[in-house]
């Protein structure tokens, strides 16, 4: 699925994701979008004393500054699914079934599984 095919919205979070992943030089970047329409960025921590996804970090950046649900997340990773960590992270907080939107390095988004 190209960006072109994703509503702008959505494109825009895996762009987000795409452009914190290459800047921080890590495995994986991710984006969430909260209801109010505020985005979160994040990428992956791997320190000796901690250890966060992407998502899980992008999902706490929302928690903490005061989201209190998300309609959409993207990951850019090249895993081949999200993993039940960061599945979980955005249930916790969503609140009901959205959107993962699953991209390659090159942006392209090979995968959509529902959260929830």
């Amino acid at each position: 699925m190209t960006s072109q095919e994703l509503d702008p919205e959505d494109a825009k979070i895996v762009t987000l994701a795409r452009a914190t992943r290459a800047r921080a030089g890590t495995a994986e970047g991710a984006a969430v979008r909260d209801t109010t329409g505020r985005t979160y960025t994040a990428a992956t921590v791997t320190l000796p004393s901690l250890q966060l996804s992407a998502l899980q970090l992008a999902v706490a950046m929302a928690v903490s500054s005061g989201a209190e649900g998300l309609e959409a997340a993207a990951v850019v990773t090249d895993a081949e699914e999200v993993a039940d960590g960061d599945r979980a992270a955005v249930v916790d907080v969503a609140g009901g079934a959205i959107p993962v939107f699953v991209a390659g390095a090159d942006g392209e988004v090979r995968a959509v599984v529902t959260a929830g």
